[in-house]
């Protein structure tokens, strides 16, 4: 049986303010202190065995942040990802009013992404379409197919596509049966799955079937798979949550990252810590297993696709 690894991904690592719910905001947002937060998580995660680590140029300066650390540290045995079609407009403005990242999956937004992006080559291994969508026209663009097919061709990239939203199951459907020149172009899925969210197990058991690859994010539900009262319909959740949370002496963090990794065994789970004693906690997820009886338990916990998503949007940037 294939076993799940836990990588990294540098969503909040890279820029001061992320859709999440942050326990401490009174932090130092600079970005001398981001980056240097950013190499000392990188070289924990490295330090207690995550070889994954994954990006994207709208995460801030989380690609740039990567890049260096990886650059500085050579280490020989690291796996990188990354993705296209998102620009962090931002600009590091704390409290931003607007949209923090921008979506375009244009051919000219491919081309110029790709040109910082390949910087990392020598440790690259998955280059994804970010938060690919039927509105967006991704799938059916023969210029940017082509174009990803050729960048698969020249440097033996696994090219995938991530996805948000309630219809991520449709999406990953589709993308299973995108080919150029007659050739299944997808090779990886990065999808959002947890305790609440799993509408996506069927089809992404359907892709390790054959032969994909799936990278899990958000495993966390942007933090609230923890105790939370403006959230009064988890409460029974929380509940049966903590019990196995005092059952194995571990965060709620590492049983909702357990309950992924023992659902349908994930090439990936990313952790998305912010520092090292959530990574630290995230990464004990290895130390336990679920049993069958409460990994059955723990997938009655879902909830229908629209009601979770609907609830994220509400989710503030800070």
């Amino acid at each position: 049986m294939k076993t799940t690894k836990i990588g990294l991904g540098l969503a909040a690592l890279g820029r001061p303010e992320y859709i999440n719910i942050r326990e401490d905001n009174a932090i130092d947002k600079s970005e001398e202190a981001f980056k240097n937060n950013a190499f000392a998580v990188l070289d924990e995660a490295y330090r207690l065995g995550v070889r994954y680590f994954d990006t994207a140029p709208s995460y801030g300066k989380g690609e740039a942040f990567l890049e260096a650390w990886n650059a500085t540290n050579k280490h020989p045995d690291v796996v990188l990802g990354t993705k296209w079609g998102y620009t962090y407009v931002a600009n590091w403005e704390l409290g931003y009013n607007g949209q923090h990242e921008v979506k375009e999956h244009s051919i000219e937004k491919l081309l110029e992404q790709w040109q910082v992006s390949k910087k990392m080559l020598s440790k690259l291994k998955y280059y994804q379409v970010h938060s690919a969508t039927f509105e967006s026209g991704i799938l059916d663009n023969e210029a940017v197919l082509n174009q990803l097919y050729n960048i698969k061709k020249e440097t033996g990239l696994q090219i995938g596509i991530t996805t948000s939203g309630a219809n991520q199951k449709e999406v990953i459907a589709e993308g299973l049966r995108v080919k150029v020149q007659g050739e299944l172009l997808f090779d990886s899925y990065q999808v959002t799955y947890n305790i609440f969210e799993q509408s996506t197990f069927s089809v992404l058991n359907d892709a390790l079937q054959h032969g994909k690859k799936v990278i899990v994010k958000e495993a966390l539900a942007n933090g609230r798979v923890f105790q939370n009262e403006k959230f009064h319909h988890n409460q029974a959740s929380y509940k049966k949550m903590q019990q196995l949370s005092e059952k194995y002496h571990v965060g709620i963090d590492a049983v909702a990252l357990r309950f992924v990794m023992d659902s349908f065994q994930p090439t990936y789970v990313l952790s998305g810590a912010s520092n090292i004693s959530q990574l630290q906690q995230n990464l004990k997820a290895l130390t336990f297993k679920l049993t069958e009886q409460e990994l059955y338990f723990l997938k009655t916990l879902k909830v229908p696709a629209e009601s979770y998503w609907k609830e994220r949007s509400l989710l503030s940037w800070n």
